[in-house]
């Protein structure tokens, strides 16, 4: 009779790599990096401060014009979008659909020199850009108090 070591069970990790690697063609299941990254992330965004307005520019190449909701509550600005694919083909054999689903949501507080009624909105080339008109705001104006 011969002695075998027994190992601490870590042999075996080897062995369902490769056939992780054989079935899902990937060698990072192991390693947390085997989920797919989602296709549709937060966008960026830009904001510039010009004299007369605001504009912010969300980067959102894929979509239409129509996929966007802007609005204004309670002095928040918020850009949203869903969008949501399905594809399906049929044959003699067999039926395969797929189904994709994005959205995202961004908000901004809106500082009270903006003008709520006068906000422009146009999308072109993968970029929605907004153009907020700056009100003029009443500067106070300085009264000199007579001391008695």
């Amino acid at each position: 009779m011969k002695l075998q070591k027994k190992g601490n069970g870590r042999q075996i990790r080897p062995l369902f790599r490769d056939l992780f690697d054989d079935f899902w063609g990937t060698n990072k299941f192991f390693e947390g990096e085997w989920l797919p990254t989602p296709r549709f992330k937060t966008p960026a965004v830009n904001i510039k401060d010009n004299d007369k307005d605001f504009e912010i520019e969300v980067a959102a190449p894929g979509l239409a014009k129509d996929d966007f909701e802007v609005t204004i509550e309670n002095g928040i600005l918020c850009v949203s979008s869903e969008k949501e694919e399905k594809t399906e083909e049929k044959t003699d054999n067999y039926t395969r659909e797929e189904f994709n689903y994005s959205a995202f949501s961004r908000s901004f507080a809106l500082p009270e020199n903006v003008d709520p009624e006068s906000v422009d909105a146009k999308y072109k080339d993968g970029v929605l850009k907004l153009t907020l008109k700056k009100l003029a705001l009443a500067t106070p104006e300085t009264k000199k108090i007579q001391i008695k």
